[in-house]
Formats: structure tokens, sequence, C-alpha cells
């Protein structure tokens, strides 16, 4: 009985040793979950889950345009994202043809490659690529920027775009904005910087260390893309011939261009003929420029043709997935060795999302040896104003939208 006691009063003490310990652990939890959330990211109530944004129901002309302040918040779906609160976004070629369908096939792949959703899935579609903003939210997994930074990034055309309050990106697409630029100057340069960068530096394999000297043609040089490659091909001492037409001439030589070739005076191959021939051809025309531009490259010395305008996308929209791919395959496979065997290298290059090489051209602006170049900029208000003005062509820089 005495035994029997022992064990009855050892085993009241430890329940009561463990009910202690529960309720300790049960208080430090209660205490741990109180702490401030970092998701307070709506700039009118806590408990708004919707924020307005412009976006498309379907494919179309301009009118297919909608603003809606119903659009639901962005949420983080994997630990390497962050959701920006944006400031400023930007209308490229690229968004004018995505409202249009363009590329519609690929992209929707590249959202759902299993197949998975059903067809028009991806409406309601934000457009707009450039975001500058400042970081709201952080994933676990996101180590190099906090809540409160200011930062800039180009998305992803398969992802949810800018034209919106707030917008979520993937770590590795981001990069802290240049110190020297306002948000509506730095949403003016991400996509069309890493479009030119994918092509003068990945695939033309041009850097500040091999370009000196180097005579460099830029076709179609007065955009976006042609307009940074000038100041990133003078900043690593290139001689730069840009072509472009006369009322655009005075804004490229300001930017460093050292020729400069305007395609309404006459015949454009004549005139380049008549100059020295190129290490680098970049080519953001495309169409009949490509029958004759590689002639004027330096034979057998490793000089290059890089053109931005592909049938890509295109070849999978008019042909499907599978025959689309094979068709491109063949299409490149054909041209490259083609011209391989005359003594020079024809290359195509895409736009590359990446925060790393946001670093480098951050640092090249806050150097100064690039600067922005906005043509126009429009209000929230106005984005379909500024999809129109992007869309009758001929531009002079970027055109920018202030959100906020």
């Amino acid at each position: 009985m005495q035994l029997n006691h022992v064990f009855t009063m050892e085993f009241l003490k430890k329940c009561v040793l463990i009910r202690k310990a529960c309720t300790t652990v049960y208080f430090w939890r209660n205490q741990a979950i109180q702490k401030p959330s970092i998701r307070r990211i709506s700039t009118t109530s806590s408990r708004n889950t919707v924020m307005p944004a412009w976006v498309i129901d379907k494919y179309g002309k301009n009118e297919v345009l909608r603003f809606t302040r119903d659009m639901m918040l962005p949420i983080i779906h994997y630990p390497n994202e962050v959701i920006i609160k944006v400031h400023a976004a930007s209308v490229n070629p690229i968004d004018v043809n995505m409202r249009s369908g363009y590329g519609a096939t690929a992209l929707n792949m590249k959202r759902d490659p299993l197949h998975i959703k059903t067809r028009g899935d991806e409406f309601p579609l934000t457009l707009g690529r450039d975001v500058s903003g400042v970081v709201m939210e952080c994933g676990l997994d996101v180590r190099y920027f906090k809540p409160g930074d200011e930062v800039w990034a180009a998305v992803p055309p398969w992802k949810q775009g800018t034209l919106s309050e707030f917008v979520v990106v993937s770590g590795n697409e981001i990069s802290h904005k240049p110190r020297s630029l306002t948000h509506t100057q730095a949403a003016s340069l991400p996509y069309v910087a890493l479009t030119a960068w994918s092509a003068i530096n990945k695939v033309g394999g041009l850097n500040d260390k091999n370009c000196a000297g180097k005579r460099v043609l830029i076709l179609g040089a007065s955009g976006g893309v042609g307009t940074f490659a000038i100041q990133v091909m003078k900043a690593w001492d290139a001689h730069v011939t840009a072509v472009c037409s006369q009322d655009a001439s005075e804004l490229v030589k300001k930017l460093g261009a050292d020729d400069v070739i305007d395609y309404k005076l006459g015949n454009v191959e004549e005139q380049l003929k008549s100059l020295k021939p190129f290490d680098f051809i970049l080519d953001n025309v495309g169409g009949a420029t490509e029958t004759w531009a590689l002639d004027l490259l330096k034979k057998w010395s490793g000089a290059t043709y890089v053109t931005l305008v592909t049938p890509f996308l295109l070849n999978m929209d008019r042909l499907g997935i599978a025959d689309g791919m094979l068709q491109t395959g063949v299409t490149v496979g054909s041209k490259t060795l083609k011209h391989f065997w005359q003594g020079v290298h024809y290359r195509w290059a895409f736009f590359m999302p990446s925060g790393a090489y946001l670093d480098d051209i951050a640092q090249l602006v806050d150097e100064g040896k690039i600067q922005p170049v906005i043509e126009t900029t429009f209000p929230f208000s106005k984005v379909p104003e500024a999809f129109l003005k992007v869309e009758g062509g001929h531009a002079r820089g970027k055109t920018v939208i202030n959100v906020i």
C-alpha cells in the first residue's frame, strides 16, 4: 500500500509538471504569434484583399484594356518571392503585342506546363513588365532584400504584370534601384536594358574588357533597347554607328553615337557599305534588314550579328507548340550554319530576367554612364493612351506610367 502510495504521488507530480510545461509552451506560442505581421500592404484598409489594376479579359485591340479596383492582391507562393508596391511602370512593345495575343501559346505553356488549367485561365491578365517600387513582404528564403527597400525589376511575360498597385516577383529577378534615379526614371530601364544586355553581353560576348575599339552597328537605335545599347557600348569604348530617322539623330548623338545614318535619306544598305566593316551588329528592326546586314560584318574575324526580331513565338502561335518549336529550330539552325560558312556568326537573342545583371546595370547608372531616356510619362488613369502611343511606333525613348 505504501509503495502504491509512493507511485501514486510520483505520478501526480509528473502530471502537474507536464501540465505546467504544456501551459508554459502554450503561453510561449501565444506570445510568439503576437508579433506584428509584415504583411500590411493595403493602402486603404487592413482588411483589403483587392487592389486597382489594368487588366485584359481577352486578347484584342486597345478597347480590351479594363480598369478594375477588384483585382486580387498577389500573395507569396514560393519562399524566394517578394511583393513590391509599384511606384512606376512602363509600356513596352511586348505589352502591346501581348494585348493582341502574340505569344499566347508559348506563354500559356510556361504558365501551365502540365495543361491542368482550362483555355483562357490566364485572364484577367495584367500587362506591364517594368517596375520600380518598394518591397512590402519577403518570402522565407529571401536574404538580400527586406521590407522598405527600393528596388527595380523586369517581370517575365508569363507572370502577372506591373500595371497594378502590387506585384509579386522572384528574389533573383529584382535588384536595388539605382540611388541616382527616381522611381519614374528607374521604371524606364529594366526590360529594355536586360534585353540589350542579353544580346550584347550574353549572346554577343561583348563586355568592358573586350569592347574597346570595336565597330558596332545598331539598327533601330532610337527606341528603348537602342538608346540603352548605344550608351553601354560607349561606356565600354566601342565605336557606335546608329541607324534612325533624322528627327532622332540629335538624341542618339547626345547619347554618344559616333556616326548616325538616316534611313529616310536613301538606301540604308548603300550608306552603310560606304563605311568600314563592323565587328558587331544589333538588329532591333528585323524583316528585310537581315538579308543584307550580315554582309556588313568583317569576315572570318569572329564578327557577330544578333537580332531581337525572331519568329519563335509567332511560329508557336501559328503552328502549335511541337511544330512551332521544330520550325524554329530548323530556321535558326539553317541560318546559323549558312552564315558560319560565310565567315560570320548569326544569333538570336531574347529578354532574360536577372537581378544580377540589373546590379551591373545599376552600377553603370550610378557612375553616370547610363541615363534613362523617357519620351512620355502618363498617369495610371491614362494607361490606354500609353498603349496607343507605343503602338504608333517611332519611339524616341520609353513610355512610363506613374502608378503613385
